[in-house]
């Protein structure tokens, strides 16, 4: 039976479009969708299990994966089988999930899956900007409480033009690279990274792909509604008591509100918080507690919740004591580790990141082969969160998707500062060794000192700043909060990291949790966050004003080298020999590449050594040497033979000859020895190739002048050649019939 097939285009301009088709594809899935354009297919599923899960929380699991078959290719190692996701998956599948979770119902605890595939690939497509515009299509044709359609966009600017979704070509032309997640009415999610742009332009960005999403929900709802709306899905919702949230609202708040005031750290703070909590659960009863344990939690919470933001809003005071704008104690220090490349610690209050920089060649190269994308990355970063940071002890079970996304969002803050003529591969990592807000910002300020201190030329140094927002919707108060704790974080209406140098926003994370969020409010959040971000790097630049001169004498040395291809093969010798026993006599690494344009050897030396460097850069000068006709050279004698010398050339050691014993001296010379001997310097004169030999051809005797009555004989011709050598073997014709010698 032939399915039904339902259908909405959306207009991207420029020629381009996207599709979203349903009703051929995954039909026992709760919801399915392909989503198209051009060549490039991602197929969509969802699921959400009928039953409650026992948790107070909604186990929704994002996954996005990219099939090796979708651009033809075999996935690579031993198994030929795609395994665990790359950290370009990974990092789509936060993007989406940081838009969809917030639009479930808070009380819906149904194991939930989004499934989203790519099954064909367009190089000239990006399939992550199509991700979540998949999911919520998919979702809005399940019967899921789902509170709206929502989309994602990528805004690139080219010569001053906003573009949606433009292609990875014209990326690499863009001074902007953004994801913006949005609803019809409201913008949730923005990540990217700039070229140092203002705040002004950022919130255009934002508006210019906000009207493009506004697009997407509506195909998603014409879609729907040919499709037939199935009715939201009936639950069992979580039980409410009002008079028991009312009781323990009066119960805590007051309390909450003196301790919030009162400024303290975070574990005294924890820990008072904690003892009201027991002395509220005391005040019931051990029948009250068993039958009404999770809503006095619960109701607990949103008493502290709202004691805490109402003290910022009215009083302009946060749980440490500080006022809205306030930035947190700061101290750095660099060199810290003697052993490494480059290091820095950056302490913020309670946030604390360790940074390390190590420095290798192109074949430290981070490689990533995904089907969407092949290239590697010369210059990487990092992020570990350990346990311990926040005083816990949990299992520890690989990098989780926090650690990519936070690394990621900090690499992104740091690279365009790298310059393009940075000759070594750089590898940063930030251990996080204390966290209370906003690690990842300290990763990066960490990262910029740590970069300065090995001797990375950065164009300029980069700070970044956490910031939170609380705000009251009917009084249309709100206040906006510099360097936000981690329970700010929590209670507040957004959190937004931004990175910047002092002339503009390099990176940016934003993760807007109310409706409707005026552009004023996000332009006088990000004014004040600039604020934020030059204090800081005023921090920074205290301690390391400028990157250091040069690398530290432990640290590897870089030179790199352009040689015609040619010499290639010399330099690497048969089955690798010469490379291998010049890396090991010089105690260097040597790395050679060919340019793809000028189609030219690119050899790179790194050592810890001078000399050693010295003495590859030698070689390589000696394997170029091509001497001029005509031209004089000090040679000396390297070896002596009965028919001449072997000499080596003096600028090109490593070069040598043959200076046969009729070039030596104008007159006869019967013994090389006569003339030189073993470790004798002189000069010769270069005269070509030898048509007889095709071999080079020196002379020494062309430098001397030529004795009195010199005659010089005649050269024999051909047939004299032959005669003469006949001679010499008994004979030529003559002795044809002579017996064979036994060999």
């Amino acid at each position: 039976m032939i399915p039904k097939v339902f259908k909405e285009v959306i207009d991207l301009g420029d020629g381009r479009e996207i599709s979203i088709e349903t009703g051929k594809l995954a039909k026992q899935a709760h919801g399915s969708v392909v989503v198209q354009s051009g060549k490039c297919m991602l197929l969509c599923t969802v699921v959400s299990n009928y039953k409650q899960s026992d948790v107070d929380f909604l186990p929704l699991t994002v996954d996005y994966r990219e099939k090796f078959a979708a651009a033809g290719r075999y996935p690579g190692g031993f198994f030929k089988r795609e395994a665990r996701p790359s950290d370009g998956e990974v990092l789509t599948m936060r993007l989406v999930d940081r838009v969809l979770r917030p639009l479930f119902p808070k009380d819906y605890h149904s194991e939930t899956q989004v499934m989203i595939q790519l099954m064909s690939n367009d190089e000239e497509v990006m399939p992550d900007a199509m991700a979540g515009l998949a999911a919520s299509a998919a979702i809005q044709l399940s019967d899921f409480p789902f509170e709206c359609a929502i989309s994602e966009a990528r805004v690139g600017r080219i010569n001053g033009e906003f573009v949606i979704n433009p292609t990875r070509a014209q990326l690499q032309e863009s001074d902007i690279d953004m994801m913006i997640g949005a609803s019809a009415d409201s913008v949730m999610m923005v990540e990217g990274e700039m070229d140092e742009i203002s705040e002004e332009e950022m919130a255009d960005a934002i508006k210019f792909a906000h009207e493009a999403i506004k697009a997407q929900c509506a195909a998603q709802l014409r879609l729907a509604e040919a499709f037939g709306k199935k009715e939201v899905r009936e639950y069992e919702a979580e039980r409410e008591d009002e008079e028991l949230a009312k009781k323990i609202h009066d119960l805590a708040y007051d309390k909450v509100y003196a301790i919030a005031k009162a400024g303290s750290s975070k574990h005294e703070r924890s820990a008072s918080f904690a003892e009201i909590k027991e002395e509220i659960k005391a005040s019931f009863s051990e029948e009250d507690i068993a039958e009404f344990g999770d809503l006095i939690s619960k109701y607990y919470n949103k008493a502290e919740k709202a004691a805490v933001r109402d003290l910022t809003l009215k009083e302009g005071l946060r749980l440490d004591g500080r006022k809205t704008n306030e930035i947190r104690p700061i101290w750095c220090e660099v060199d810290y580790l003697p052993s490494t490349h480059g290091s820095s610690i950056f302490t913020r209050g309670e946030t604390q990141a360790l940074a390390t920089v190590t420095l290798g060649t192109s074949r430290d190269a981070n490689k990533i082969d995904m089907p969407s994308y092949e290239g590697e990355e010369n210059f990487y970063l990092h992020y570990n969160f350990p346990p311990f940071c926040t005083g816990e002890a949990r299992p520890i079970r690989g990098t989780s998707r926090r650690e990519v996304g936070h690394g990621n969002l900090a690499q992104r803050a740091l690279k365009g500062m790298i310059p393009a003529d940075c000759p070594y591969t750089v590898r940063v990592v930030s251990e996080v060794l204390e966290s209370n807000g906003s690690s990842s910002m300290a990763t990066v300020c960490a990262g910029t000192m740590a970069l300065m201190d090995a001797g990375v030329q950065m164009k300029k140094p980069v700070s970044g700043i956490a910031m939170g927002l609380i705000s009251n919707s009917e009084t249309g108060e709100y206040a906006v909060l510099s360097d936000i704790l981690g329970d700010e974080d929590h209670l507040g209406d957004m959190d937004f990291k931004v990175t910047g140098t002092a002339d503009g926003i390099t990176a940016c994370q934003m993760d807007i949790k109310v409706k409707g969020l005026s552009y004023e409010i996000l332009v006088n959040a990000l004014q004040q966050a600039r604020e934020g971000r030059l204090h800081i790097l005023k921090k920074l630049t205290d301690t390391i004003p400028a990157p250091a001169a040069d690398v530290k004498p432990h640290s590897p040395k870089m030179v790199t080298r352009t040689i015609p291809n040619e010499f290639i093969g010399a330099l690497i010798g048969p089955g690798g020999k010469v490379i291998q026993e010049l890396q090991k006599e010089t105690g260097t690494t040597i790395v050679i590449n060919e340019d793809p344009v000028t189609e030219e050897g690119i050899v790179e030396i790194l050592g810890t050594d001078q000399n050693g460097i010295d003495a590859v850069l030698a070689k390589i000068d000696s394997l170029m040497f091509k001497p001029q006709v005509g031209s004089v050279y000090e040679v000396k004698v390297i070896k002596m033979l009965d028919f001449g010398a072997v000499v080596e050339y003096a600028e090109a050691p490593g070069n040598e000859v043959l200076l046969h014993v009729s070039e030596l001296a104008w007159e006869r010379t019967e013994n090389v020895s006569d003339v030189v001997n073993m470790g004798d310097v002189f000069d010769v004169k270069y005269l070509g190739v030898d048509p007889r030999t095709r071999k080079d051809k020196v002379s020494r005797k062309a430098l001397l002048p030529k004795p009195e009555g010199y005659v010089e004989r005649p050269p024999r011709n051909d047939k004299d050649r032959g005669r003469g050598r006949d001679d010499r073997r008994g004979g030529g014709r003559d002795n044809r019939d002579r017996k064979p010698r036994r060999d």
